[in-house]
């Protein structure tokens, strides 16, 4: 246990990258990305990626080392990032680790629940009735087959609802029993480095952001993943919003 993970997490344009930058150099280390779309080389703009010069300054793991087309999933990223601090930790006391996707660090920190393998043909007859009859739908289900996760989880997200519902489905169990278990303890220890700002000044950045990445492409970059939204990374804020302006919904 002496060997430490670093894990630097908070909202969005809050900072993270930055620290996690100056923490590598000072710890002579390497950085491991948790950003779950930042993992796609195709989605550079609209995910905040490290800048060139970022990458230059330090190590980094798991940065657009996949395509949208792969299926690669948390479990994946569990296995693959535990794997490289194995060998980071052989030569390296310290290891950064840097990201907001909250599911893919507790993957690393604390392990992952264990769900039961459920039949694809669950999943896809959700998927049509979601199109069918909307997120209402969803909602409505799940508030019915497990009212304890529908207190807990985003109801605005439908691939969270499909999810607990695949696997209260095919297991003829609540989603919410299979989750909140004691956690998987690992050979290093983590320390948790939280950012936070005042409410207005984190708008403030977030919109000097989007303002950013408009003038920088994002609208092209949209354009240019439109063919693929249906796959799950592209479920993704920023991206979503633009396919409605694709769509004649929204204006932009």
């Amino acid at each position: 246990m002496n060997k430490v993970l670093i894990s630097v997490v908070g909202p969005t344009a809050i900072g993270k990258t930055k620290l996690a930058i100056l923490l590598a150099q000072r710890y002579k280390t390497d950085i491991i990305s948790a950003d779950s779309r930042q993992f796609f080389k195709e989605m550079t703009i609209g995910t905040a990626v490290p800048n060139i010069e970022e990458l230059e300054q330090a190590k980094h793991h798991f940065i657009q080392h996949k395509s949208i087309t792969e299926t690669y999933t948390v479990g994946d990223f569990e296995r693959e990032a535990l794997t490289k601090l194995s060998e980071l930790f052989k030569y390296k006391d310290v290891v950064i680790m840097v990201g907001g996707s909250g599911l893919y660090v507790n993957a690393v920190t604390e392990g992952l629940n264990s769900f039961p393998i459920i039949d694809a043909s669950v999943r896809e007859k959700l998927n049509i009735e979601y199109k069918e009859n909307g997120i209402q739908y969803l909602q409505d289900t799940l508030k019915n087959i497990d009212p304890a996760y529908y207190d807990q989880v985003d109801i605005q997200n439908p691939q969270r609802l499909i999810r607990a519902l695949e696997v209260s489905i095919g297991s003829g169990k609540p989603y919410s029993s299979f989750i909140n278990k004691p956690k998987t303890k690992r050979d290093f220890r983590v320390l948790s480095v939280g950012l936070k700002a005042e409410r207005p000044l984190l708008y403030e950045r977030i919109n000097e952001r989007v303002d950013l990445m408009m003038e920088t492409g994002l609208l092209e970059e949209a354009n240019k993943v439109l063919p693929f939204r249906e796959y799950n990374a592209l479920q993704t804020v920023g991206y979503k919003e633009l396919f409605k302006f694709f769509d004649d919904e929204w204006t932009l």
